[in-house]
C-alpha cells in the first residue's frame, strides 16, 4: 500500500547530532576508537546524594504517577531558584517535564499556530526549527557568526526582522552551540523589540550553571519582560542527569493552562522518583556543580591553545561545553571525513543553520581531547 505521512513531520529533518553519534556508536560497534566529540551530554556521573535520593524515593513507594505539573516540593523548590534568577513565577505557573525537550516541545504546540513566526539566532540549537515546523510555524533568522556568535553587535538585524507579525523570539544563553552568553545590551535589547510588537520570548537557560566567569542573565528578570517571557531550565545538564529525564518550564498563567494540557494528553508526568532526585540535585549539589564546571573551563582552554598552536581561530565560548570550529565550506562533507579518516566525531554547522563550521563537545577527558586535535592535525583536518 501506498503510505502518507502528516505534513508535521515530513517537513522535517532527522536530528543531525543524533545522526553523528549513531554512526560514532556504529564505527565503535566496528572496533573503531572514535573519539566522539558529538553529544552534548556530560562525561562525569549523576552526584551520587542525587543517585541515593533517587533510591530512597523508589524505596519509598514513590513508583505511581505525580501529580501533572510536578510534585509540590520541586515545584516550590524551583520557584525559589526563579527567585534567586530575579524571575516572579508562582508554583501555578511551573511544568516539571520529562526533560527539556518535552517542555520545549509543550510550548511550541501550545503558543504557535499555521503560518505563525519565529525568530532564532543561527547557529540555533537543531531542533528549535524542528519544532518549530512541526507546529506549522515558518522561521526567520538572524546569523551571529559575523560577530563571534554574539548577539549585541546584530541587534540592527534583528530589528529588521521582529515585527508585529512574530509571534516567538527564541533566546539560548549560554549557547548551544556556540557557548556564547549574551550581554545584558543584547538581552536588553531583545526585550525593547518583544514589547515594541508585543511579542513573547523563550529564554532557553539549561546551560545555565556552566559559564566561565562571564554573569548570565534571566531574560525574564528584566523590566518588561513579565508576563511575556517564557523560561525553560532542567536537569541533564548541570547536574550530569541526561538519562533521568527532567526539566521545567515557567510561564504566564494563560500559555500555562494549555501547554498542561498537552503534558495531560501525552506523557502524563514526570517520572515520580525522578522528581525526588531533582529535588536533591537543585538543593545540594552546589560543590559537584562547581568540580565539573571548573573542569569543562580547564578542557576549554587547553583546547582554544592547542588550536592557536595549529592556526585555527576559534570564538572563546563563554558557557556550556561547545565551541565552533570553523572548517571548509562544505562542513557537512568535513565532518563525515573527519569521523571516517580521523576517527573524530563532531556536527556540521549547517545543522545549526551556519554552513563552515563543525561543533565540538568538550565533555571528554583532556586526554581524548588531545588526541582528537592530533588526529585531525595528522589527517590535514586543521
Amino acid at each position: 500500500m501506498t503510505q502518507t505521512f502528516a505534513d508535521r513531520v515530513t517537513r522535517v529533518e532527522p536530528s543531525a547530532t543524533i545522526a553523528i553519534s549513531n554512526l560514532a556508536s556504529e564505527l565503535e560497534a566496528d572496533g573503531v576508537d572514535v573519539v566522539d566529540l558529538s553529544v552534548g551530554e556530560p562525561d562525569f556521573p549523576t552526584p551520587q546524594n542525587v543517585v541515593e535520593a533517587g533510591k530512597q524515593a523508589i524505596d519509598d513507594g514513590h513508583t505511581g504517577y505525580a501529580p501533572s505539573n510536578g510534585i509540590p516540593q520541586l515545584r516550590e523548590a524551583i520557584v525559589e531558584k526563579f527567585e534567586a534568577d530575579g524571575l516572579s513565577y508562582g508554583t501555578d505557573e511551573l511544568i516539571v517535564t520529562p526533560g527539556g525537550k518535552q517542555a520545549l516541545f509543550e510550548v511550541f504546540m501550545a503558543l504557535l499556530d499555521e503560518d505563525d513566526e519565529v525568530v532564532l539566532f543561527d547557529p540555533a540549537w537543531v531542533s528549535y526549527e524542528a519544532m518549530a515546523k512541526m507546529a506549522g510555524a515558518s522561521i526567520e533568522r538572524v546569523d551571529l557568526s559575523p560577530y563571534d556568535f554574539q548577539l549585541e553587535p546584530a541587534l540592527d538585524e534583528l530589528a529588521e526582522v521582529v515585527t508585529d507579525d512574530t509571534s516567538l523570539i527564541v533566546v539560548n544563553s549560554p549557547s548551544n552551540p556556540t557557548g556564547a552568553v549574551f550581554s545584558d545590551a543584547a538581552l536588553e535589547g531583545v526585550r525593547d523589540l518583544a514589547v515594541e510588537h508585543d511579542v513573547m520570548a523563550l529564554s532557553d537557560e539549561i546551560y545555565q550553571e556552566i559559564t566561565y566567569g562571564t554573569d548570565m542573565t534571566s531574560l525574564g528578570s528584566l523590566d518588561g519582560m513579565e508576563g511575556r517571557t517564557i523560561t525553560l531550565n532542567g536537569f541533564s545538564k548541570a547536574y550530569s542527569m541526561t538519562g533521568w529525564r527532567l526539566g521545567y518550564v515557567g510561564l504566564p498563567v494563560d500559555l500555562h493552562e494549555q501547554a498542561a494540557k498537552i503534558q495531560s494528553h501525552s506523557v502524563t508526568c514526570a517520572t515520580h522518583f525522578v522528581q525526588y532526585a531533582g529535588l536533591e540535585a537543585l538543593t545540594n549539589t552546589d560543590e559537584a556543580v562547581a568540580e565539573m564546571r571548573d573542569a569543562f573551563h580547564e578542557r576549554r582552554d587547553m583546547l582554544l591553545e592547542l588550536f592557536e598552536e595549529h592556526d585555527k581561530d576559534v570564538a572563546t565560548p563563554e558557557g556550556a561545553f561547545y565551541m565552533m570550529l570553523p572548517v571548509d565550506d562544505d562542513d557537512q562533507a568535513w565532518c563525515e571525513g573527519a569521523i571516517e579518516d580521523a576517527h573524530v566525531a563532531t556536527v556540521p554547522g549547517s545543522a545549526f543553520g551556519t554552513p563552515g563550521y563543525a561543533r565540538l563537545s568538550y565533555a571528554a577527558s583532556e586526554g581524548r581531547l588531545r588526541e582528537a586535535v592530533e588526529r585531525l592535525a595528522d589527517n590535514d583536518y586543521i
